[in-house]
């Protein structure tokens, strides 16, 4: 992004624009300081800090693997315009050497030894801090594996968790996988729009993708490698021990439409779980991934968020480093440990525990197109039928608006509950047990949550994705037996909060994977990514059995 250029450009239209410092009056810059670590790979840095500031300072850590140019310093001089130290720290092999990249797996010793790096310095006062999102939110999740005594606070915002939520989810693999080091670590040419059609015109394995794009990118092929939720994934984040030992505070932000929000709140389960006097807070509402770590959109997807979401995540980012680093006021909005807007309603939630959250759990079976409350008292089934060999139609998922006025099932099938009687509100994760018989060893599964509001217009509330043959655990595989029923448990969905308007009804979409957009999972029992169309054989045929349930969280309270 060219900030400066944005910063420039903002600032002219105010009429501003001969008020504007040079950079030089401002801030003393130190480009691509080399920091050394333990392996002997430096790490590449910028050094930000206003002139007029001669005493040791609190420092604000950004560890970045995005270089996007002169615009990164931008991270610094907001930490430098806050007063404190901005250091921006590149992932190893990024501006120096790309041979020695390799995302995710080194943050934990390579931090840890640029925050000594940092504490040691004339210009440091011996304290560290460390905010931003994504990879960057991943990265102190790291660090704190072994936290460093100058260390004293994080704020991970909408932080990806290597294995759990990408490059897959549920262990069912993204396109994500080869576009994201294509694009931001490779810096190639961008990836042609129909790169994906091909691949699903021509059924060639998910793995052979990257040759589509004429080469052969190693990061896209070594995740691929591992399906499993693994040793190698499972070593990138902290063990239930080192939850245990964390003890500085913590801040995480992160939204109900965040790509990576069940990685986000993974972590601060697995804190909480292992260390009940967590000093962590959360804060979540209606955002995007961008949302969650920076400004929100005041029109997200098509809907107008309520004022009082519109916050900006960085701004609160800064209070929190302020309230922790320099004894100012808590951020106000930090009213209990769990802080969630419920959309509709026009304010915020404050509770000590995500178990505070719900006051009720209905369950709804999947019986012949309707959600009932009621165990059928015959058993039964709906069939389905997926042809992988045909080309034409798609199971597709794609939600470009929140809120729209027909549902296009896309050959999967629909289950809608009765009309509520009373305002409620959805608030929490969707859970269940689907029953199934199928012909196939495996199959990846689509469910989608949409509220049918009684305007006739359909609400999306959220969607979970996730491959059969790991349901009862994301570490090992188990093959389903084809022609036996089997039991598929699912937990992992995003949080959501939302009012539901007497009136409405819950519906949802059940559907197999069969698009361009993630891996198709033919069900031969083969390694999922290695499976071409010819794997496909006969068609995939599904008996939903009616002891199918879900499970939704609701508060009664409206």
């Amino acid at each position: 992004m060219k900030l400066l250029f944005i910063l420039s450009f903002l600032y002219s239209l105010a009429g501003f624009s001969q008020q504007i410092p040079s950079v030089d009056t401002l801030y003393d810059i130190q480009e691509n300081v080399l920091i050394p670590t333990r392996s002997g790979v430096d790490l590449s840095a910028i050094i930000v800090r206003k002139k007029e500031n001669h005493t040791p300072l609190p420092v604000i850590l950004f560890y970045t693997t995005y270089y996007q140019g002169e615009g990164d310093a931008f991270f610094g001089k907001k930490s430098a315009d806050r007063e404190y130290v901005g250091v921006v720290v590149y992932a190893r092999g990024i501006k120096t050497d790309l041979n020695n990249y390799a995302p995710y797996e080194h943050e934990g010793t390579d931090i840890y030894d640029v925050i000594d790096w940092i504490s040691k310095q004339s210009w440091c006062d011996g304290r560290v801090g460390m905010y931003g999102g994504s990879y960057t939110g991943y990265s102190q999740w790291a660090t704190v594996k072994k936290v460093h005594p100058a260390l004293k606070t994080i704020v991970p915002q909408v932080a990806v968790m290597p294995g759990y939520d990408v490059p897959m989810e549920n262990n069912v693999q993204m396109n994500l996988g080869l576009y994201w080091p294509h694009d931001n670590i490779y810096k190639k040419d961008p990836i042609r729009r129909s790169l994906p059609f091909e691949w699903f015109e021509s059924g060639v394995a998910f793995k052979n993708m990257d040759s589509l794009a004429g080469y052969t990118n190693s990061v896209f092929q070594k995740w691929l490698s591992h399906p499993d939720y693994d040793a190698y994934w499972q070593a990138m984040v902290p063990t239930p021990e080192e939850y245990a030992a964390l003890t500085i505070p913590v801040l995480t932000t992160t939204g109900y439409y965040d790509g990576s929000q069940i990685g986000a709140l993974r972590y601060f389960r697995e804190h909480y779980n292992h260390n009940k006097k967590a000093n962590h807070y959360l804060v979540i509402g209606p955002y995007d991934h961008w949302g969650g770590q920076r400004r929100a959109a005041k029109n997200l997807m098509g809907y107008a968020i309520d004022s009082v979401a519109n916050i900006n995540m960085m701004e609160l980012a800064y209070d929190w480093l302020d309230y922790i680093l320099k004894g100012k006021p808590k951020p106000e909005i930090l009213k209990n440990k769990i802080n969630y807007q419920v959309m509709g309603t026009n304010e915020w939630k404050h509770v000590a525990s995500l178990q505070q959250i719900n006051t009720d759990t209905l369950l709804f079976y999947l019986d012949e197109g309707k959600l009932t409350d009621q165990k059928p008292g015959k058993d039964t089934f709906q069939k389905q039928v997926i042809d992988f060999k045909d080309r034409e139609n798609l199971n597709n998922y794609f939600t470009p608006q929140l809120i729209f006025d027909s549902l296009d099932r896309s050959n999967g099938l629909v289950y809608r509950t009765l009309p509520f009687e009373n305002d409620c509100s959805i608030t929490g994760t969707f859970t269940g047990n689907l029953f199934a018989t199928i012909n196939k060893k495996d199959i990846d599964i689509s469910l989608a949550f949409y509220e049918l509001m009684p305007d006739g217009n359909y609400f999306f509330l959220t969607r979970y994705v996730g491959r059969a043959s790991y349901a009862k655990d994301n570490r090992y595989r188990q093959l389903l037996q084809p022609d036996q029923k089997e039991s598929i448990p699912f937990d992992n969905t995003r949080f959501v909060s939302k009012k539901i308007n007497k009136g409405s009804r819950l519906v949802v979409l059940l559907n197999i994977n069969k698009h361009p957009f993630e891996i198709i999972n033919y069900g031969s029992g083969k390694p999922v990514v290695e499976e071409t169309l010819e794997d496909a054989s006969e068609p995939l045929q599904i008996q939903w059995h009616n002891d199918s349930y879900i499970k939704v969280p609701v508060c009664m309270d409206y």
